[in-house]
C-alpha cells in the first residue's frame, strides 16, 4: 500500500491564506501583529490590492516589504501613506467606527470568542505566565465594524474558561456586546490552522461552520476544549492557489520582498 502524497501546503499556510480570504470586501482593516499581519499583508498582494493596512502605532495605509516585527517597525511608518499620534489613531478612527475590519490573535479564546492576552495559569504552587497584554484588542474588538481571529487550534488555545478575560468578543451570550456599548459586530469567525468557527446567531457561541482538506470534524473537536457544536452542514475549504502560496512564501522568505 503506498503512502498518501503529502500535502504541497503545512496548515500554517491552509490557515493563513483562508485568514487572508476572510478579508474579501474589506476596505480597511485594523492589523494586529503576528499572524493577522501576516494574513493582512497576503490579503493586499492577492485579493485585496485596495486593502488599507492600519497598526495602532499610528500608520495609515502601511505597505511593508517585509512582515513587520512589531507595531513600531520603522517599516510600517516608511511605506505608510500618512502617519498620525496613537491617541488620533484610536480616537478618531477606531472609537468612531471608522475601521471596517479588526484582526487579532489570542492565546486563548472560549466559546463566545472572547480573548486572553494577558496570563495563563500554569498550576498549582507556579506563578501565572505573563503575556504580552491587551494592547489595542479591547478598543478594536468594541469598535470595528466585524473582527476576524486567527490562531492554531488546540484545547491550549480554545478553552472552556478563560484564566484571564482581557477582550470581550460576545461575552456571556446574546445581548452582552449591546449591554455593554460596544458598537461592532464582534468577532464573525475564528479561522485555525483546522477550520473556521463563527458565532450560532442566537446563541453568539462558536460552532464548526468549515473544515479544512484532510481535516475531519472529530479531529478539531478533540482539538477544543469544550463540547463544540457543529453547523447542520460544514463545508471544506477551497485549497490554496499557487499564486496565494508563492505570494505567501514570498512574504515569510528571510529578506523576501512582499512586493
Amino acid at each position: 500500500m503506498t503512502s498518501p502524497t503529502p500535502a504541497p501546503w503545512t496548515p500554517d499556510e491552509l490557515m493563513t491564506v483562508n485568514a487572508a480570504r476572510a478579508l474579501a470586501g474589506a476596505r480597511t482593516c485594523f492589523v494586529g501583529i503576528g499572524l493577522p499581519s501576516t494574513a493582512a499583508n497576503l490579503a493586499r498582494r492577492t485579493g485585496q490590492p485596495g486593502l488599507v493596512l492600519i497598526y495602532e502605532s499610528g500608520t495609515l495605509g502601511s505597505k511593508p516589504t517585509r512582515l513587520p516585527l512589531s507595531i513600531g517597525d520603522g517599516e510600517l511608518a516608511d511605506t505608510a501613506d500618512a502617519v498620525v499620534s496613537v491617541p488620533e489613531i484610536f480616537n478618531y478612527w477606531l472609537q468612531a467606527g471608522r475601521v471596517d475590519v479588526g484582526f487579532l490573535g489570542a492565546a486563548q479564546v472560549d466559546r463566545h470568542a472572547n480573548i486572553n492576552t494577558t496570563l495563563v495559569d500554569r498550576g498549582p504552587g507556579r506563578a501565572p505566565g505573563r503575556l504580552p497584554g491587551a494592547g489595542g484588542a479591547p478598543e478594536i474588538a468594541a469598535n470595528c465594524g466585524r473582527v476576524l481571529m486567527v490562531l492554531r487550534h488546540s484545547t491550549r488555545n480554545l478553552v472552556e474558561k478563560l484564566d484571564f478575560v482581557t477582550t470581550v468578543g460576545h461575552g456571556s451570550g446574546p445581548g452582552d456586546r449591546a449591554r455593554l456599548g460596544l458598537r461592532g459586530a464582534g468577532p464573525v469567525a475564528v479561522i485555525t490552522d483546522l477550520g473556521v468557527l463563527r458565532p450560532d446567531p442566537a446563541t453568539a457561541e462558536l460552532v464548526l461552520t468549515d473544515v479544512h482538506p484532510g481535516v475531519s470534524v472529530a479531529q478539531v473537536r478533540d482539538a477544543t476544549g469544550w463540547q463544540l457544536k457543529v453547523g447542520a452542514t460544514v463545508a471544506t475549504t477551497e485549497p490554496p492557489t499557487g499564486d496565494e502560496l508563492a505570494a505567501l512564501r514570498a512574504l515569510q522568505a528571510p529578506g523576501g520582498s512582499a512586493s
